[in-house]
């Protein structure tokens, strides 16, 4: 076992302890980590949530200042475990089988663990470049604590010269994801006896238009919209999640809500996407002569990130290629994560994805990532501070 890996294994374990659920605070993670850096002689800095300093963001930098670097970007919430039937302590690391179990020990607190272990390799080497660390809150729940970042970083920071954000992607260079938007429709009725319920706008019914208008966009995009190869579903989907209206039986519901919500390809937008839905669901509504004059549903944006798409010719996808097998494939990820959040804030940065551990066990109970995987991702860091060298 080689010391950096060792220095990775032993800092996730650490880290799994941590139950930094998303909307929780997650401070004391952070300054643990601070405290690594520090014993380093590596500076770091805070951006709080401004409504509750508990919940924060950390930035770190190593090597020679205002040059653009590489910043390497981690979130460090996790999503809930209860109601999972998990077989060891989803917060406490246990090793099994070459795996460390644990929430977050592939979403993402691995690629955490070996990120921190670079910084703190890179402390005693001639770096030419800057090796630079950002770990946010809340990514779990739509990209939220970056945001705070961010706004510090673009007016603090020149343009990184590469972000790789660690999710994880079993190694493999991740050159795009959707973008996201998630809605709230309230659908508004008239209450009413049931037995006369003709007389009233029912807001189950207005909501279950809605539900219809948008399956027929689905269908609509499936077969004519953009397409992006790459990704398990190549097009813009509508998903509609959570459904809740209606008090009882006998009386027509006044009310009903609706979340759902539009990932996009990079040729689509959301705005358009939503606009193409209404127009389907006015039209319905005006097909049912009895209630035309019943009001839309209010429609309200309750969160969204960009989407992230790396042009296969970047000379960035070189260099990582370069720090990994050879053979190691580009892929979309079928995530979404802060990578399109960078790239908004600096166009011209190439953004790219890569972690250990496989997506297909994040979320679920007996997370876990590979021995083999924390290792892989520990030489391609090592050959990224050499890189910073040259």
């Amino acid at each position: 076992m080689t010391p950096a890996r060792s220095a990775s294994v032993t800092l996730l374990e650490a880290l799994i302890a941590f139950p930094s659920v998303s909307l929780q605070p997650n401070d004391g993670l952070i300054a643990a980590v601070q405290d690594i850096l520090a014993q380093a002689g590596i500076a770091s800095t805070r951006a709080p949530d401004p409504e509750d300093p508990r919940r924060t963001n950390l930035f770190a930098s190593i090597g020679p200042a205002g040059v653009p670097g590489v910043l390497l970007s981690g979130h460090t919430d996790v999503v809930p475990v209860e109601g999972q039937p998990w077989t060891s302590p989803p917060f406490e690391a246990t090793h099994r089988d070459g795996r460390i179990y644990g929430r977050g020990a592939a979403d993402m607190k691995g690629f955490v663990a070996c990120a921190v272990t670079a910084m703190v390799a890179a402390a005693g080497r001639p770096l030419q470049r800057p090796l630079q660390l950002a770990l946010s809150f809340d990514e779990e729940v739509g990209c939220v604590g970056v945001r705070h970042l961010l706004r510090k970083l673009e007016s603090d920071l020149p343009p990184p010269y590469l972000c790789i954000v660690g999710e994880p992607t079993l190694m493999r260079i991740g050159t795009g994801h959707k973008g996201k938007a998630a809605y709230r429709a309230v659908c508004c009725g008239q209450a009413g006896h049931s037995g006369l319920a003709p007389h009233f706008v029912n807001a189950i019914h207005m909501a279950s238009d809605l539900v219809a208008s948008a399956r027929a966009v689905q269908r609509e995009l499936a077969e004519h919209g953009p397409r992006e190869d790459g990704y398990g579903v190549p097009y813009s989907t509508v998903h509609v999640g959570t459904i809740q209206g209606g008090r009882a039986l006998n009386i027509v519901p006044s009310e009903c809500e609706i979340d759902f919500e539009i990932r996009n390809v990079a040729q689509d937008q959301p705005a358009h996407i939503l606009e193409r839905i209404l127009q389907n669901l006015a039209a319905r509504v005006q097909r049912e002569a009895q209630h035309a004059d019943a009001p839309l549903p209010e429609i309200t944006l309750r969160n969204s990130y960009p989407s992230l798409s790396t042009p296969q010719d970047e000379p960035a996808i070189g260099l990582l290629r370069t720090l990994l097998p050879e053979d190691t494939p580009t892929t979309k990820v079928d995530y979404g994560s802060e990578g399109g959040l960078f790239r908004q804030s600096w166009a011209q940065t190439p953004v790219l994805v890569c972690g250990p551990g496989s997506i297909t066990v994040a979320h679920k109970a007996d997370e876990y990532v590979e021995l083999s995987q924390l290792a892989a991702c520990d030489r391609m860091l090592a050959g990224l501070v050499d890189f910073l060298c040259r």
